[in-house]
Formats: structure tokens, C-alpha cells, sequence
């Protein structure tokens, strides 16, 4: 169903990436490359900043402005991700409908594919009244072992 209610075909590489912003005839300079190359190198959602930081640290030429702007029009256009959070915009590298994990200890996000049952989306349709056509599922928890709230009050 996820795939489906994307109605075009999921983005799962950087040619792909680049592919697709061929298909929409935007231009491929060499910094939207090397904005799309890192984020797909990394793996892992970047503010504007960091993607910034790191491109630089790299020796590649890109000002502050290109890439708040390239950064814009790659997710505008559906190329990438943008997560809106409370400290700014996250940008990632997957921009099909997904799900996140999110790490409450390193403040990182964890994209996931989950396909729910259909007895369930039925179910939500039922209670609801709304036809489900995509979905979304934020998960928040701790990466390092902590103990359950229960298991404290208990000791």
C-alpha cells in the first residue's frame, strides 16, 4: 500500500536521486550533487548546518545560501525528505512514504518501512470514517538499555 500511494517509483539509491530529478528537468549543478551525494553517503537526517559543515570539511565549494536553497528544492519537489522538528528541518535521504524511529538518547531518526496489516488500516478506516491512503508511524525510544518505568518504582 505504501508504495502505491506514492504513485511513482521509490527513490532507494543516489542514481535514482539523480534520475528522478532529471525526470522533473531540474538541473543537476554540482552542488545539488554534492548536496544529494552526502546524503545519501551519511545515511542519517542532517540540518542545513550540518549538511553545510560537512561538505566543506570535505573541500567541496558550496556557500551557506546554495545549499539552503538546493536543500528547498530537493524537498519541494519530493527528491528528499524534510522533517520539520522543534530545534529546525532535518533533511534525509528518503523521500518514499516511511516510517521513524526515533532515538530518544543520540537525537537521531531512523527511517523504517513498515507495511501495516490491512485488518488494522480496516479497522482505523472503520473508526474513522477516512479512507487510509498512506501512512506514517513515529516510534520514540531509548538506544541504550534503560530501565522500563515499572522496574524502577519496583526496586
Amino acid at each position: 500500500m505504501q508504495a502505491e500511494a506514492a504513485g511513482r517509483k521509490p527513490i532507494r539509491s543516489l542514481d535514482d536521486a539523480l534520475d528522478y530529478c532529471q525526470t522533473l528537468g531540474m538541473r543537476l549543478s554540482k552542488q545539488r550533487r554534492f548536496i544529494l551525494e552526502l546524503l545519501w553517503q551519511e545515511k542519517e537526517h542532517l540540518s542545513a548546518r550540518e549538511i553545510y559543515d560537512r561538505l566543506n570539511q570535505q573541500g567541496k565549494d558550496i556557500g551557506h545560501t546554495s545549499v539552503y536553497q538546493n536543500l528547498e528544492a530537493l524537498s519541494v519537489q519530493g527528491v528528499i525528505e524534510c522533517v520539520e522538528r522543534s530545534d529546525g528541518r532535518l533533511y534525509g535521504n528518503i523521500s518514499d512514504p516511511h516510517s521513524h524511529v526515533n532515538c530518544l538518547d543520540t537525537q537521531q531518526i531512523l527511517d523504517v518501512h513498515i507495511e501495516l496489516p490491512e485488518e488494522l488500516l480496516r479497522q482505523v478506516e472503520a473508526q474513522t470514517g477516512v479512507r487510509i491512503t498512506n501512512y506514517s508511524i513515529d516510534f520514540y525510544g531509548y538506544r541504550s538499555a534503560q530501565p522500563a518505568p515499572d522496574a524502577q518504582s519496583q526496586a
